[in-house]
């Protein structure tokens, strides 16, 4: 159902890359000018309701969600569908075109850019003046679209927010203090550092792949990525570089395992095998190592996300879209509503290891319980549900870091951190080929 912010970059970048293919196959004929329905004061009506990849598991949640929403507006009937995650967006490509968008449809961040980009998602904040203050401040910017003024094309549903995991026994035998875990990027890197000066080789620090952490890193370092328009990639520059002869140096200290750096090695059994430090930034992790190495869970701490100088963190967001030219607003915003409303998203929360994006929500006591602050995936929940409560979010990977973009870019960052080619270079070659991706997609 839901993914971990451990891979949000690279599940942003690949769906991204399907976003600028689908423009290219006919998507930019898609009505910017569809009529936006309004809303009559009536709530009533037959309404579909999609959802990403629910069923089995959660089928008598939502029914129960659904049920007790038809109880309440005995003029509303709801048909629910819940769609499979492999081709989710190229079905709604295709609904699209057909004029068969559901009136209330789950949105991954990526595919509510797709939508919202192309005009055919609703203003949910003309649709409810006054929601915003029901969300998360964070959860409801995320919404919001380029160029779009004060609109929000969708509602906060459940979010997953980036933390930091780290084996603490690995931890304090490089000399660390498990106390005092990086926050921020650079601050990571120097513990790498250490971890690959104390380990002799016996266990590693993180991950080698530049894909898991571009465009993340950089931007947490304050690394413009896109100029304002939008219309550019302008990476190019002395912290990018520095990320870049940093990470190079690590790989070469022994960091990071060396095969890592050019194959998606399971990470899972890496940190599970105890032969790493830092294990991927999901609370949805903490309780799979819990369950399958608990001997290491038993080391496993957790703490806030490296953030960086802007203070941000990274989650991973579900939302509910509004199909603009519903016929049906009122309905399909009650809906919407009723499911993100904190009591169903508490319930939901309860059931998998998600955060409400509700205000009211994210008050329950459940969220604020660090037991006696030794159990990792009790505390990552603590940890996670105050981060969303006070950071900044950053869940948008931009949408023109498409796969292409990406693999083009890691390409070179893999040759530089190899030592093949030096990081300045590399760093003005991938931002080269970034933007001729980009305009041979703009020309298509």
């Amino acid at each position: 159902m839901t993914r971990s912010p451990a891979l949000r970059t690279a599940i942003a970048t690949l769906v991204a890359g399907a976003l600028l293919s689908t423009a290219a196959c006919g998507m930019n004929a898609a009505p910017d000018d569809v009529k936006e329905a309004r809303r009559t004061g009536r709530v009533a009506g037959a309404i579909t309701f999609r959802t990403l990849q629910l069923k089995p598991a959660y089928t008598s949640y939502v029914q129960g969600v659904i049920d007790a929403f038809e109880a309440k507006y005995p003029e509303v009937k709801v048909r629910w569908e819940d769609v499979p995650g492999d081709g989710y967006n190229e079905k709604l490509v295709a609904d699209a075109r057909a004029g068969a968008l559901p009136d209330v449809v789950n949105l991954s961040t990526d595919s509510f850019q797709l939508l919202g980009d192309r005009g055919m998602l609703a203003d949910v904040a003309a649709l409810d003046a006054e929601v915003a203050e029901d969300y998360v401040p964070g959860s409801w910017e995320q919404f919001k679209l380029p160029g779009k003024g004060d609109g929000v094309f969708a509602y906060p549903w459940y979010v997953t927010p980036e933390i930091l995991t780290y084996n603490e026994e690995l931890f304090e035998r490089a000399g660390l203090d498990p106390a005092r875990p990086p926050t921020t990027v650079e601050q990571f890197f120097d513990c790498a550092e250490r971890i690959a000066a104390r380990s002799g080789g016996r266990y590693a620090a993180f991950m080698a792949d530049p894909k898991g952490r571009l465009p993340g890193d950089w931007q947490k370092m304050g690394v413009p990525i896109l100029d304002a328009s939008g219309s550019a990639f302008t990476f190019d520059t002395d912290k990018a570089v520095e990320w870049v002869e940093r990470m190079k140096d690590l790989y070469a200290k022994g960091a990071m395992p060396k095969e890592s750096l050019l194959k998606a090695d399971d990470i899972n059994q890496l940190y599970g095998g105890g032969k790493l430090v830092f294990g991927p930034g999901s609370p949805g992790f903490v309780k799979d190592i819990k369950r399958n190495a608990p001997q290491v869970y038993a080391h496993t701490r957790v703490a806030g996300a490296v953030t960086g100088t802007l203070g941000h963190i990274g989650i991973y967001a579900q939302s509910l879209g509004i199909r603009k030219d519903t016929e049906h607003p009122d309905a399909a915003a009650e809906l919407a509503k009723w499911v993100t409303n904190g009591p169903n998203q508490v319930e939901f929360a309860k059931k998998a290891t998600i955060y409400p994006s509700n205000a009211r929500g994210l008050t329950d006591p459940y969220f604020a319980d660090r037991g006696d602050g030794k159990d990792a995936e009790t505390v990552a929940r603590a940890i996670g549900a105050e981060q969303l409560r006070t950071a900044d979010l950053d869940a948008n990977t931009p949408v023109q870091w498409t796969n292409q973009v990406g693999d083009a870019v890691v390409r070179e960052m893999q040759r530089a951190i190899q030592g093949e080619l030096d990081p300045k270079a590399a760093v003005r070659k991938a931002q080269e080929e970034a933007n001729k991706l980009l305009a041979d997609a703009a020309n298509r």
